[in-house]
């Protein structure tokens, strides 16, 4: 039995495999510019973010009906429950659907038809935060928060992500004032290319309680200091830093440094089939490549659950974190 862990970190789009893929082109008659799946997967090789980006856009002409989003959805959460996801708080993109003509409802009610029977079904709890795309216009990520009004019972919270450099958090501001005065929760992508400075501006200028990455924050001594005194969650994600060449090589990652200077952080997997691994592959990979102990593991699956968004339900989380305490390795 794994680690019972939160995912916080989890972009729905991201887990679509090349075999469902397939599947999903055959059904809607869609093209896939690949002989098979293996031709895919190895398309599945990235030079960085942007050359990530671009598959995953092209991959999400797939996605057209309710019931795609459902399997799409049901398939994340059976894997993620056999590696030990208790719980799951799930980005998506709904501005890359809009684009292609799929409607806020289809995602919506579609996704939620896997997470409404998540938990009876795969014993995993969900919540839904919706992204903007950060390299799209901030007039087109107000009018997104428009649309996903009527939706908003099943919406926790937004979120920023897509192509960080040259883009810095201040050109969201009016769409995050006007989500937090819809009681929305906000997240935001920053210091993964972007430079510290982006996380700096993430807090005071977007009022975001959670930093998704957020490695780069290493790089200044001040805003490491600040993020250990305001408890501010940081959602990892080591093996997509390893793929885009965020680091190197998985052994060069700040993990154990971020972990000894008091940093609140998680481990996550953003987008698990193109990065080669789902959330206990990444606590699988950071235990093998930087030598973490039981109990730093145990600390990092603590923290997931404490950076979750369930103050709705402190029961639930507590019984959470009476699981991973009373975990054996």
């Amino acid at each position: 039995m794994p680690l019972p862990k939160a995912e916080l970190h989890l972009h729905i789009e991201g887990t679509l495999e090349p075999e469902l893929a397939f599947e999903l082109a055959a059904r809607n008659g869609v093209e896939l510019p690949y002989a098979d799946t293996e031709e895919l997967r190895k398309a599945y090789d990235f030079d960085d973010l942007q050359s990530f980006l671009n598959l995953y856009y092209e991959l999400m002409a797939v996605l057209r009906t309710e019931r795609d989003f459902e399997d799409l959805a049901n398939a994340y959460l059976a894997r993620a429950a056999a590696q030990g996801v208790r719980h799951a708080e799930i980005f998506f993109d709904p501005q890359a659907h809009l684009a292609r003509g799929v409607g806020m409802g289809t995602v919506v009610d579609g996704l939620w038809r896997a997470l409404g029977e998540s938990e009876a079904r795969h014993g995993v709890s969900t919540q839904l935060i919706m992204c903007f795309l950060r390299d799209e216009s901030a007039e087109s990520a107000l009018e997104t928060l428009e649309a996903a009004k009527p939706y908003l019972d099943r919406i926790v919270g937004v979120g920023l992500d897509s192509a960080e450099v040259g883009h810095p958090p201040v050109k969201f501001r009016e769409v995050y004032e006007a989500a937090a005065a819809l009681g929305l929760r906000r997240v935001a992508h920053a210091g993964e290319e972007g430079p510290p400075e982006y996380i700096t501006e993430a807090l005071d200028v977007l009022g975001v309680e959670r930093i998704d990455h957020g490695l780069r924050c290493m790089e200044d001594p001040e805003l490491v200091e600040r993020l250990v005194r305001e408890r501010v969650p940081l959602t990892l994600c080591p093996l997509s830093n390893e793929r885009l060449r965020t680091v190197d090589v998985l052994a060069d990652h700040p993990l154990p440094a971020m972990l000894d200077a008091g940093l609140l952080c998680t481990v996550n997997s953003d987008d698990p089939a193109y990065f080669g691994g789902y959330a206990g592959d990444n606590f699988d990979a950071v235990r093998s490549a930087l030598g973490l102990g039981e109990e730093r593991l145990r600390e990092l699956a603590r923290n997931s659950f404490v950076a979750s968004f369930l103050e709705h339900d402190e029961e639930r989380r507590a019984r959470y974190l009476a699981e991973v305490e009373a975990y054996r390795f």
